[in-house]
């Protein structure tokens, strides 16, 4: 499955042209221009629900997170339309599998009553993510020889370039972890995506009418962190 889907060829062509992304590995967005990123998947908090006492330390908690940082991160929330058809096709196999001829009909109720909720409001999910940054200084010292060098032994530039990818990757990591400590005091959890969980989140952005709802993975079932 590619990451961005086009009618033709041509279309290809123009669409990648504004897709910033050049490849995606180890849990690392890397773009274009070499700058890279992380994303973290992010809990939610009804603050309407807590105390005065425990909202003033939710806030105080969010403001020294925000001082902490020295760096800057992007905080991003995805909604999205919520697909019912795999719990609809659940209720079904549970009404077939009944035997007790009330608990069925009760069953059969709640699954006409939630698909015609759906078909007369919109239910949209919502998903939070915090995009930290990394972006690596360009090394514009190198000469003429070194181009030459890199062009006569390609396999080594590769092996440098992969040592320089790691290098780097654990700086970005380095923020992720003080990100991650200075969130643990405003009572979010979150958990980092992996390759296949970010390149499922991209492609659901850039393809909404074909993938119109990712399976990121479930934050209440995930390995969850809290600080």
């Amino acid at each position: 499955m590619g990451l961005f889907a086009s009618g033709s060829a041509g279309q290809g062509v123009s669409t990648l042209k504004y897709v910033d992304i050049k490849t995606i590995k180890d849990g690392v967005v890397v773009l274009n221009n070499g700058a890279m990123r992380a994303v973290l998947l992010v809990s939610s908090v009804n603050f309407d629900l807590k105390s005065s006492d425990e909202q003033t330390a939710i806030i105080g908690a969010y403001q020294n997170f925000l001082n902490s940082l020295d760096f800057p991160v992007q905080i991003v929330v995805s909604s999205r339309k919520l697909n019912i058809t795999p719990y609809a096709e659940m209720l079904k196999e549970k009404v077939q599998e009944q035997h007790n001829e009330l608990l069925k009909i009760q069953i059969v109720e709640y699954r006409e009553f939630i698909k015609n909720l759906t078909e007369v409001t919109n239910i949209m999910s919502k998903s939070f993510y915090l995009v930290v940054p990394f972006a690596p200084v360009e090394d514009e010292s190198e000469g003429m020889l070194g181009r030459i060098s890199k062009a006569v032994h390609p396999s080594q530039d590769i092996a440098e370039r992969e040592e320089l990818f790691e290098t780097y990757k654990n700086q970005l990591w380095q923020r992720v972890d003080h990100v991650a400590a200075a969130l643990g005091g405003t009572g979010l959890h979150f958990t980092t995506l992996t390759t296949d969980e970010l390149i499922e989140l991209y492609y659901g952005m850039y393809n909404p009418s074909e993938y119109s709802q990712a399976t990121i993975k479930d934050i209440t079932k995930s390995e969850i962190q809290q600080m």
